[in-house]
């Protein structure tokens, strides 16, 4: 098969024919079979304009020498075998994205090669698909037939569908017959019928579903397909893709699975509902539910640092912006809103799509109509009606605080209610494992979820939450979290301070726990230190641990310890702990203790004033890990036992370390004392200053802000209205 060069596959971009005039293989033109995905108009600017802008070009470049090297070799649909990772998988994923590729080349640029080649693919995938049944690495009931789970044929079917949609007025009726009734209605029916449990699924892998099956109709031009993908199985409205945007969303564009699902979920609703807005503009899915769509995209940026999504809940730490999900929704949600500041986020992705809204990004980045997008400090509610808890999410300058107060996020939630994170410095300080699993990694159980994702990273004390009685969160059955969400008591993230107090009951029997997290800016400290309350009102006398998990290596030990030098014990049996070797122990004097350690140039001390006697486990994770599934990663765990409890800790970010100059600045902490007292009703919390001056936090219970309280500390009465108070003054 012979390809143009490429001066000239450029030189076709504005002399490629309109896509409604394209030929079919017998030289008249079909509309009955022409594209409906993307809007005629729109595919015919790709072609004449899409040279002129950078991005745009450089994606054209990109897909191009992607889709003329394959078509130097020869297809390869091979039989079904392997899991996540092996060959067949890995193939199978190529080849839908050639096909997307060859199919959009095709629109675009009007060479005939790129529409015979997707054809020829297709049609092998016809002699195929029929002889398929479950997939012979399956591992549970939502099996695949292309892939070992059923997920990956719909994403096999999302991009498919749209390359055989550019090309299938180019075929002969006996081809398109062919690869109709071969390929597209049974993967239709095995998605919708025979997958029907996961297709009237409230979650991602329905999404996905709904969408291949949704697109399969409208490109077939059956709407009853489409009907059953808008409304589920039954057409009761109960499932399918419309309750699934009233259920998982909150009214700020939250996703209830975390920020990692947020980005995976994205594309096929955003994507599907484009397609809805070309082909049924009456139902407005873009204005649905208050555009919670398109304020899905722009939460969706907003729950990432430096580019990269918070890792809460089943997620993998390296998932960026740069991800064809974020590409793709950058695209639709600028060709919706026309906002500049996704502009800029495409700027930042160096990406875009072969689309008309990609165009539209492309060439509106060439304008410089791009601007800053505000990341900023906000709450962002959990659940359909927002009464779900959320993810407060605190920014200043190059710090940022999380307080993760969100629900339980079904099956890919953690056991971590009350979990914080911390950014500082341009580095994770205060920090979530995530999920255990090599993603597509074969050796490592084909890149599934290994077991250690249950027996460490969703237990309570893989995060930065409450453990009682060494068990976790809902006794670590998510079904019964999925009842629970916290309660967001407060957020103030306008001021300098910015405040977010959560609070849950129920996570143990009789148990409630609140916490309040302070950003707190101090004059002449680089970074904000960060205050945490935590406050327990227990069921019964019980053990209670209060672990961080921290990125750095220590440099000081602010309090006696025990260090284990002969052997490494394992700190308990069961919910994680049997995953922790202890390094070592020790008590906390009257007044509390500190701990630092130093991440990249910077110097962090974690300053801790529990309840007298508490104690302070320093340990590691990789215990009973026999075939190294998890990361070594330190962590501590401050240790009390008690009733009614409280944990007052501060983490300070100081000093400078110049590997290259050989020096060391303010390695020692700022801070002389830390210092707590409870009144009837609220808080108070002293933080004396090394260089002299006092900052009291008063934190009341009640979130009226109208109401007054006071409290006393050091013989001095503090009075203050609402919730949260700060006073700046002279050291006592």
């Amino acid at each position: 098969m012979r390809m143009m060069r490429p001066a000239i596959m450029l030189a076709l971009l504005a002399t490629a024919v309109p896509a409604t005039a394209m030929s079919t293989a017998t030289g008249q033109t079909n509309t009955a079979a022409a594209p409906v995905l993307l809007d005629a108009q729109g595919m015919a600017a790709m072609a004449g304009e899409g040279a002129r802008y950078p991005l745009f070009a450089a994606e054209l470049r990109r897909v191009r020498t992607e889709v003329d090297a394959a078509m130097r070799r020869p297809i390869d649909v091979p039989v079904p075998k392997d899991p996540g990772g092996g060959f067949t998988h890995e193939q199978h994923k190529r080849n839908y994205t050639l096909i997307y590729g060859a199919g959009l080349l095709y629109r675009i640029t009007g060479e005939r090669a790129y529409a015979d080649y997707a054809r020829t693919m297709l049609l092998a995938y016809a002699r195929l698909y029929p002889t398929l049944g479950k997939h012979p690495a399956a591992s549970n009931e939502e099996y695949g037939k292309l892939f070992w789970q059923s997920l990956n044929d719909s994403v096999w079917v999302v991009y498919a569908v749209q390359g055989y949609d550019a090309i299938r007025d180019t075929l002969t009726p006996a081809d398109r017959k062919a690869i109709d009734d071969q390929v597209f209605r049974p993967m239709a029916k095995f998605l919708s019928e025979e997958q029907v449990r996961v297709f009237d699924l409230i979650h991602n892998h329905a999404t996905w579903s709904c969408a291949a099956v949704g697109m399969i109709g409208y490109v077939l031009r059956d709407h009853a397909l489409v009907d059953k993908a808008l409304k589920g199985s039954d057409l009761s409205g109960k499932a399918g893709f419309l309750r699934q945007v009233d259920l998982l969303f909150s009214p700020d564009g939250y996703y209830t699975e975390g920020p990692y699902y947020q980005r995976y979920a994205l594309l096929p609703f955003v994507l599907f509902a484009r397609v809805i807005s070309e082909n049924d503009p009456s139902l407005k899915i873009f204005q649905y539910r208050d555009g919670v769509l398109v304020k899905a995209i722009t939460t969706a940026i907003q729950l990432t640092q430096d580019g990269y999504f918070f890792p809460i809940n089943d997620a993998m730490p390296d998932k960026s912006l740069k991800t064809d999900e974020l590409y793709q929704a950058v695209a639709i949600g600028y060709g919706v809103t026309h906002d500049p500041a996704l502009l800029s986020i495409a700027e930042w992705q160096g990406r875009t799509v072969l689309s008309p809204d990609g165009l539209a990004v492309a060439r509106d980045v060439a304008a410089g109509k791009a601007k800053p997008f505000a990341f900023a400090s906000a709450l962002f509610r959990d659940g359909p009606d927002g009464g779900q808890g959320g993810l407060a999410v605190m920014r200043d300058k190059d710090q940022t605080l999380l307080a993760k107060n969100s629900a339980m996020g079904m099956g890919h939630g953690h056991f971590d209610k009350l979990n914080w994170l911390l950014y500082d410095n341009g580095h994770p300080i205060v920090v979530d494992y995530g999920a255990a699993r090599f993603l597509n990694v074969e050796s490592k159980d084909g890149g599934r979820y290994l077991k250690e994702n249950e027996s460490w990273a969703k237990q309570s004390v893989a995060h930065n939450t409450l453990v009682v009685n060494e068990t976790s969160q809902f006794a670590g059955k998510w079904k019964v979290g999925q009842t629970l969400a916290p309660r967001q008591v407060f957020f103030s993230g306008d001021g300098p301070t910015k405040v977010s107090t959560g609070e849950i009951a129920g996570a143990w029997p009789g148990v409630t726990f609140r916490r309040t997290l302070v950003q707190l800016p101090v004059a002449g400290m680089a970074s904000p230190l960060v205050v945490d309350l935590m406050s327990v009102k227990g069921g019964g006398q019980a053990t209670y641990d209060l672990p961080l998990h921290y990125n750095g290596h220590i440099t000081d030990v602010g309090f006696p310890i025990r260090s284990n030098v002969a052997e490494r014990p394992v700190l308990g049996k069961q919910a994680g702990y049997q995953h922790i070797w202890v390094d070592a122990t020790g008590t906390l004097p009257a007044g509390g203790g500190a701990l630092t350690w130093m991440t990249d140039d910077r110097f962090y001390t974690y300053r801790m004033l529990p309840p007298a006697g508490a104690q302070v486990i320093l340990g590691e994770s990789g215990a009973n890990d026999p075939n190294f599934n998890l990361r070594r990663e330190p962590l501590l765990i401050e240790r009390v036992t008690g009733k009614d409890v409280q944990f007052v800790n501060l983490l300070e970010p100081h000093g400078v370390y110049d590997p290259s100059a050989e020096t060391t600045v303010g390695s020692s902490s700022r801070i002389a004392a830390l210092r707590h007292a409870r009144g009837d009703d609220g808080d108070l919390i002293a933080i004396d200053l090394a260089g002299g001056g006092t900052i009291t936090l008063a934190i009341a219970d009640s979130a009226d802000p109208a109401a007054m309280h006071r409290a006393t500390i050091d013989g001095r009465t503090v009075e203050w209205k609402g919730h949260f108070a700060r006073f700046d003054g002279t050291a006592k």
